[in-house]
């Protein structure tokens, strides 16, 4: 019933945005009904779109790995040296609040080339799993917490068995956000002009020379790969993680 409800709702956007491009828009030429959309990006083909999508990907998913990478190990530095916890939210909350496009032209003057767009890509990540991980680290039990340290087990012993387990359902949850979240800063960081293809750059260039729909095709196709990098994350999580939506192994029930 979801998926019903929810392929409903595409079609009733799509009917609307048809509706509003040959009414209220159709004058003005900013907005393309969908066929002409699809019709122009038929016509670019993947000889266009391949290369952009795929320099636009890598960058976002080294940025992806990069900022995921250091928010997990800096929640699972914090909890091993409760001190630094000021610090580290404080740097988190930092690269959440700075602007992009803000911060952007220092960092393409500083780094220049394709390591603008990975290190925006990992900025924009960062903030929310870190805050996904640290919770879901302080979410353990804590009687399993008491076992481990009557056991003799110290604070590496307790993440390591308890702890690192309790934090992949809320670890995951900021991950699912955090991919849309990694391209966004990857096409920020080509939109910048730090790079010479990608999503980014085609969307500025489309822009300037007034082509609508490529523009809106491009837009959607960010728009699809963005869902596609959720969905991959949710999928690992339900696999990763069957418990978290109250699922059971299919050999673990009496």
């Amino acid at each position: 019933m979801r998926r019903v409800h929810g392929l409903a709702g595409v079609v009733a956007l799509v009917g609307l945005w048809w509706l509003l491009a040959v009414t209220l828009f159709a004058d003005g030429g900013a907005v393309p009904t969908p066929w002409q959309v699809l019709a122009g990006m038929a016509r670019d083909g993947w000889a266009f779109y391949g290369p952009n999508v795929t320099s636009t990907v890598g960058a976002a998913l080294q940025g992806f790995l990069w900022g995921n990478g250091l928010a997990i190990a800096v929640a699972m530095l914090v909890l091993l040296v409760p001190r630094l916890e000021a610090v580290a939210t404080q740097l988190a909350v930092i690269s959440y609040c700075i602007p992009l496009l803000a911060i952007g032209p220092i960092i393409l003057v500083v780094f220049g080339g394709p390591a603008t767009v990975v290190f925006l890509a990992a900025v924009s990540v960062f903030f929310t799993t870190l805050i996904g991980a640290l919770l879901g680290l302080r979410s353990a039990d804590r009687a399993s917490l008491d076992v481990v340290t009557v056991y003799g087990g110290g604070r590496l012993a307790r993440l390591r068995y308890v702890q690192v387990i309790a934090a992949l359902p809320s670890t995951f949850a900021g991950l699912r956000i955090s991919a849309p979240s990694a391209l966004l800063g990857a096409i920020i960081g080509e939109y910048l002009g730090s790079d010479d293809q990608g999503l980014g750059v085609s969307l500025m260039i489309s822009q300037q020379q007034f082509q609508v729909p490529r523009t809106w095709g491009l837009a959607l196709v960010a728009g699809l790969v963005a869902g596609l990098g959720y969905a991959a994350v949710a999928l690992v999580a339900r696999v990763v993680t069957p418990w978290s939506s109250g699922r059971t192994e299919s050999g673990s029930a009496l």
